[in-house]
């Protein structure tokens, strides 16, 4: 860091400079943002992209960067003339401090079971440590008003610049994750949507983050963008082959006391693997650390799937892991040595913004738009099936019948929890 004056200056490979006042700096300082520095952005990416070993420090860090240039254009516009500088500094400080609860290795312990790491951070800024340091800007009720914002539930005007369709955390995520792992698929315009974002009058008069017209097409660029980069990075079929062997790690050492619930959003990457190093009954660890993943024994496009089919393998993890084993059984195989992998993510390119025409008219970007302007909004559905891909993970070779794996798929969760307590073969032709 170079020193400035009453700010400092980080130098950062995506935003070059990033200048952190002094009050903030004493955030950063603390223990509990900079175990940050040691928790990946993208978990186990790396594995596959090997500059993806950025981390949630850096992260937040530009999160907070774009918080200040957004509010600065928005400011030199008049815009926050209605908005207090404490909400204005609250907003700033949700920015820097929105991943604060993240779990080590991105998102695959929410995926596991576990709470969202936005409900945790109210836990984590209650720690005297950077409590002291929130204190420090004298912003009235200041917990609450930030955890508000991490959750989407505050009705600040500026609650959209922390959570929403169009917010920071999107922005600055996608774009470090695109220029870390090297791909071309992350590019957005990111002056552009920052100098298209508006504060537009809603129907009760309140203020509420929008966007000019003149910005529709940056934000086309950022939810192309979201779904290029979900289906070549974030659910590439080895990252999610290590994701779904890390799951099924976690749950494992949980179910067999050797890691703590309560504990795990206070760890660190190698902290979390280090506890794991050794469980009995299992190689995932040393797998894991030799990049020895699981095969793909099936690998289907979403739309070889019918619709509705395998929403259980998403959103069920307790059920997941005895039908796994079941399947495992089935081939003569030990538990966990067939995984199943079919990630959803619907709000991936949901978009619900007040769109300021030209004229001065508002209308609105959303699932009833009628404005024609933001024609992805159209095919977000298709999109979203487009990036899904239903796989079937296996640690050693056997060969997946495609159609009794699609029948398995359909089964809905009630009927598959009533066969789990019966006899009966969950996939044909398994023996």
């Amino acid at each position: 860091m170079a020193l400035a004056g009453d700010f400092e200056v980080v130098r950062d490979p995506l935003w070059n400079n990033i200048r952190i006042d002094a009050r903030a700096l004493g955030i950063v300082d603390s223990a509990p943002f900079q175990r940050l520095r040691y928790v990946r952005q993208l978990g186990h990416a790396y594995l596959v992209y090997p500059g993806a070993t950025h981390s949630r420090f850096e992260h937040a860090l530009g999160a907070y960067h774009l918080a200040r240039r957004s509010l600065q254009l928005l400011a030199e516009r008049g815009e926050l003339d209605r908005t207090s500088a404490d909400e204005v500094a609250a907003v700033r400080l949700a920015l820097l401090l929105h991943d604060i609860g993240h779990y080590p290795f991105s998102h695959a312990l929410e995926e596991a079971g576990l709470p969202s790491h936005e409900s945790l951070a109210e836990r984590h800024l209650a720690d005297p440590r950077l409590a002291e340091a929130i204190a420090a800007f004298g912003i009235p009720d200041a917990r609450r008003r930030i955890v508000e914002l991490i959750r989407g539930a505050s009705d600040s005007p500026l609650q959209g610049l922390v959570a929403g369709s169009l917010d920071l955390d999107k922005i600055e995520y996608l774009t470090r994750d695109a220029r870390m792992c090297g791909v071309p698929y992350g590019t957005v315009d990111v002056d552009r949507l920052l100098h298209s974002m508006t504060l537009v009058a809603a129907p009760d008069g309140r203020l509420k983050l929008g966007v000019h017209e003149k910005g529709v097409s940056a934000l086309e660029s950022l939810l192309f963008a979201k779904y290029q980069m979900y289906r070549n990075v974030y659910w590439h079929h080895g990252v999610r082959s290590a994701t779904a062997m890390f799951k099924r790690l976690v749950r494992t050492a949980l179910a067999t006391g050797r890691l703590a619930a309560d504990g795990l959003a206070d760890g660190t990457d190698e902290s979390l693997m280090e506890a794991v190093r050794g469980l009995p009954g299992t190689d995932l660890p040393e797998r894991l650390r030799r990049r020895a993943l699981y095969k793909r024994a099936l690998d289907l496009r979403a739309t070889e799937v019918p619709a509705g089919a395998g929403d259980w393998i998403a959103t069920r993890p307790d059920l997941l892991e005895v039908v796994e084993d079941r399947v495992s059984a089935e081939f003569g195989l030990g538990p966990g040595a067939i995984l199943l992998d079919y990630p959803a993510k619907p709000e991936m390119l949901a978009v619900d913004l007040p769109l300021r025409m030209r004229d001065d008219r508002v209308e609105r970007l959303g699932a009833d738009d009628r404005t024609g302007l933001l024609g992805i909004q159209q095919i977000a559905d298709q999109l979203h099936t487009g990036a899904r891909r239903f796989r079937v993970f296996v640690a050693e070779p056997v060969k997946v019948d495609r159609a009794a794996a699609i029948a398995l798929a359909e089964r809905s969760a009630d009927d598959l929890a009533g066969d789990l307590r019966s006899e009966r073969a969950l996939l044909a032709g398994a023996r």
